[in-house]
């Protein structure tokens, strides 16, 4: 059998996704690892992924290609910029791989890209050639698919949706060192700063919140007519809305799908995104979809799957 892997590349952990050259996921493990800068860290992994593929009566030499996605900007050369929260040594597990699987076709891939590319390929976005994922979570990142193929910028920095600037008179400093991000609003550690400071504000008592990013606390006290919670989540679609018509102008889209953990209370706050996104869009940018992203936290590890098959393709279309 001709097998693909998708793998998501973590601190700590892998995690492996087996796949068919379809789409089909046969399995997912995850394999706690070191950090990955020695041999003996890659041949936990290698090993585990062999282990994998016996267990599906494959064998090494089956691996026609795989993907891996990073927390980290990967140029469009394939190129591994600044890898956030990971140690690793790109070269040697490149190297660790080829020798493990030498049929296999590597490929880097940004997560957020990668999830991108997973929906294009069996999820929310299938049969849509351009359309952009945008994953709010403690974060926002975003990555933007246009006429089929990815669009990861010359630096790999496109789709760091989370930094367009919304806000030019915001004084906090985002964790990129500039200011007025639409991270500082949009993702679950915005709107939790945003729904206590205007309990602040308006000198009354807060729902209990967990964490910085408890973003269920507040969604929960939404849910139960609290004026604050509205306040933050309105304010989230407004900025997320305003984001997304300007990268409208740019990209144009037919499709966005909204992904990450803030994505569980999609169908709360959807109503109020289209509503605040066509309030800013340009006129023809308007019919974009906005939906929800289906492929969950496997998104990224079924993306770089695909990315690795196509460059295979690609390669063997050029040779």
């Amino acid at each position: 059998m001709e097998a693909v892997l998708g793998i998501d590349v973590g601190g700590t952990s892998i995690k492996a996704g087996l796949f068919t050259p379809d789409g089909e996921l046969l399995e997912d493990r995850k394999v706690p690892t070191p950090e990955l800068v020695s041999p003996e860290a890659f041949a936990t992994v290698t090993s585990a992924i062999t282990q994998l593929l016996a267990d599906h009566g494959a064998a090494p030499a089956d691996v026609i290609a795989c993907g891996l996605d990073v927390p980290g900007p990967v140029a469009d050369d394939g190129t591994l910029g600044i890898i956030a929260n990971v140690e690793l040594d790109p070269k040697g597990f490149v190297a660790a791989f080829k020798e493990a699987f030498p049929e296999a076709v590597v490929a880097f891939v940004n997560d957020a890209n990668a999830a991108a590319l997973g929906e294009m390929w069996v999820g929310a976005a299938k049969g849509v050639t351009s359309c952009v994922v945008i994953a709010v979570g403690t974060g926002v990142g975003a990555g933007v698919i246009a006429n089929g193929r990815l669009v990861a910028g010359a630096f790999g920095a496109a789709g760091e949706a989370g930094h367009v600037t919304v806000n030019r008179e915001e004084t906090r400093v985002c964790g990129c060192g500039r200011r007025g991000c639409l991270e500082q609003y949009a993702s679950a550690q915005g709107i939790v700063h945003a729904y206590l400071a205007e309990c602040e504000r308006r000198g009354v008592e807060p729902a209990h919140v967990e964490h910085a990013t408890d973003t269920l606390s507040v969604f929960g006290a939404l849910a139960k007519g609290d004026e604050c919670a509205k306040f933050a989540v309105d304010q989230m679609c407004d900025y997320l809305g305003l984001a997304m018509s300007q990268i409208s102008c740019i990209v144009d889209p037919e499709l966005y799908l909204i992904g990450g953990g803030v994505a569980g209370a999609f169908d709360t706050f959807a109503p109020t995104l289209r509503e605040r996104f066509d309030h800013y869009a340009l006129k023809p940018c308007r019919a974009a979809r906005i939906e929800a992203a289906s492929l969950g936290n496997q998104a990224a590890m079924y993306g770089c799957a695909f990315e690795a098959l196509r460059l295979r393709r690609e390669q063997g279309a050029g040779a």
